[in-house]
């Protein structure tokens, strides 16, 4: 397997092989445990230019998507007191700069339920390689915590002991695997 420095990547447009990502999040619920869910349709595209600050990422998520493994939470989820899906449907980030090398910081702007703001993801390359089948293939990953009322996402409930039913903080991850795409 042959591996670059996230500044060698190779020039051109990358595609996102959804097959192999995942955009998923944690918030903790009625202050003792954690609820992780994920969304099953989201794209990206990575344009690399000849350096770290010429490069930039696009990516865009179907609200509808989200999946908790719980029916009655995903409807909730996807209705007007959380993402209001039928009214914002789509969720997006769009990278403004990047610091740092292998592991850097991406700074971009987030929209989630029509509210733009600006976030930083702690971010690690991992790798690129070409597959068995002729493929060249670079993998990332990042996290980020944003705080949901922040996005006008302000649905809770008050606990009987105190606290509330939904934290304010939610931490996203994202591995993203890309394809460049073959030269004709």
């Amino acid at each position: 397997m042959t591996t670059a420095a996230a500044t060698d990547l190779t020039t051109g447009t990358w595609n996102l092989d959804a097959a192999h990502s995942e955009v998923s999040f944690v918030v903790r619920h009625a202050g003792i445990s954690r609820v992780r869910g994920n969304f099953t349709d989201f794209d990206a595209t990575l344009t690399v230019g000849d350096s770290l600050a010429d490069s930039a990422v696009e990516a865009t998520i179907q609200v509808a998507s989200v999946s908790t493994k719980d029916a009655n939470r995903d409807a909730h989820l996807k209705g007007e007191d959380f993402f209001d899906a039928e009214n914002f449907p789509v969720m997006s980030f769009r990278s403004l700069r990047a610091e740092g090398g292998d592991e850097f910081t991406l700074i971009g702007e987030m929209t989630i339920k029509g509210v733009t703001k600006e976030v930083e993801l702690e971010a690690e390359f991992g790798g690129q390689t070409v597959d068995p089948f002729g493929m060249t293939r670079a993998g990332f990953s990042a996290t980020t915590t944003i705080s949901r009322k922040e996005f006008g996402i302000t649905w809770n409930a008050a606990l009987e002991a105190g606290g509330m039913l939904v934290s304010d903080k939610v931490k996203i991850e994202i591995d993203a695997a890309f394809v460049l795409p073959a030269a004709e």
